[in-house]
């Protein structure tokens, strides 16, 4: 490819969305070519001309919408009862595309270098750090020394000072790209590390250092751009990992049960079945029964403090029938007026015996 073609195709890669808006003069100019060969440009991709190039960018320019634009779709695709169906038709599409974009050599390659280096380290940082955890997790499943990069306090320049050249770096970024990965990467390629990109299109700023590119399909409608393709593509890379390492990837994984089960990292099953707990608010027939020995107390009164027993009394000794209420004297059968104060004293002092042979009826 000529200069000027280099040039032009550097410009509309790494900037699609003016590209979809400039005029021919305007792109000929920043490229330093002539009109003239932009028109060839354009046939020479197989589009009608610059219109074409111009139509190609703006359909470039809605799938790759930046976060208000994106909101907005979601909640169009959400008015029409359609979200869900519009997802999962671009997360369809973009694993079908990723996976028709991978080079078959590229991948031994990469699968190899996984498999054999003697340390792996992977960075992604912001929307990309869940696809580099995940792609960390499982390599270390599988195999040893593998390290994820983290962008916390500075540490991410002690973590690059660890790399030796034998090692691999993984670097996952896609468009905003975060400065922090391609300073890593540039850093690594220096130290003629070499280096795995995972990362969205051609233009991207992580491409000239990258020893093996995938380039991976993040169209779709969510606020962020979809991340699924990444996610099906690291646990295929980790598979194959496994499946080349054979019985040492066997071993580490044995390895790594006997660790999980010895630290009690997940919950059982059979823990997470409890007692059923009772919905509805205790009935006198769910409460306890009381002992025979002791009684219910209906009234609600405290009862008396326990002490030695008090002897029965025999028959002749308790007062007649009523005698307390009626004023009546044990014994005598008659009723009387008796003082209020003699009542008292009465019920104060235990009764008396009668003596032998009196209250005889």
């Amino acid at each position: 490819m000529a200069a000027g073609q280099q040039r032009l195709a550097h410009l509309i890669l790494s900037d699609p969305e003016g590209c979809a808006f400039r005029t021919i003069g305007e792109t000929a100019r920043m490229a330093e070519v002539h009109e003239s060969s932009v028109v060839r440009f354009s046939s020479a991709l197989g589009l009608d001309g610059y219109p074409g190039l111009v139509q190609l960018c703006r359909q470039h320019l809605r799938e790759q919408a930046q976060l208000v634009r994106r909101f907005e779709e979601a909640q169009r695709n959400q008015d029409s009862n359609d979200l869900l169906a519009t997802v999962a038709a671009f997360d369809e599409r973009n694993l079908a595309r990723t996976y028709a974009r991978i080079d078959r050599q590229d991948w031994h390659r990469a699968v190899t270098l996984l498999a054999d280096a003697p340390a792996i380290h992977v960075i992604g940082l912001w929307k990309c750090f869940s696809i580099a955890h995940l792609l960390a997790h499982l390599l270390h499943l599988v195999r040893r020394k593998v390290y994820l990069l983290y962008s916390v306090s500075g540490l991410l320049i002690d973590q690059l000072h660890d790399i030796s050249p034998d090692d691999v770096l993984v670097a996952i970024s896609i468009h905003r790209y975060v400065t922090e990965t391609l300073r890593a990467v540039a850093f690594a390629h220096e130290q003629k590390v070499r280096t795995i990109v995972l990362t969205d299109n051609p233009a991207s700023p992580l491409v000239p250092y990258a020893d093996v590119i995938f380039y991976v399909e993040t169209s779709g409608v969510t606020i962020l751009r979809s991340v699924a393709a990444f996610s099906s593509l690291v646990q295929a890379l980790a598979t194959a990992v496994a499946l080349q390492l054979g019985t040492r990837s066997r071993t580490e994984l044995v390895i790594d049960e006997e660790l999980y089960q010895g630290f009690g990292a997940f919950v059982e099953q059979s823990s997470m079945i409890e007692e059923p707990k009772p919905t509805r608010s205790t009935s006198v027939a769910d409460k306890p029964r009381q002992s025979r020995k002791q009684p219910a107390n209906p009234s609600g009164r405290s009862r008396a403090r326990e002490g030695p027993p008090v002897p029965r009394k025999r028959k002749d000794e308790l007062p007649t029938r009523g005698a307390h209420r009626l004023g009546v004297r044990a014994g005598t059968g008659r009723a009387r007026e008796v003082p209020i104060e003699t009542k008292l004293s009465e019920r104060s002092q235990p009764a008396a015996r009668n003596p032998a042979g009196s209250g005889g009826h």
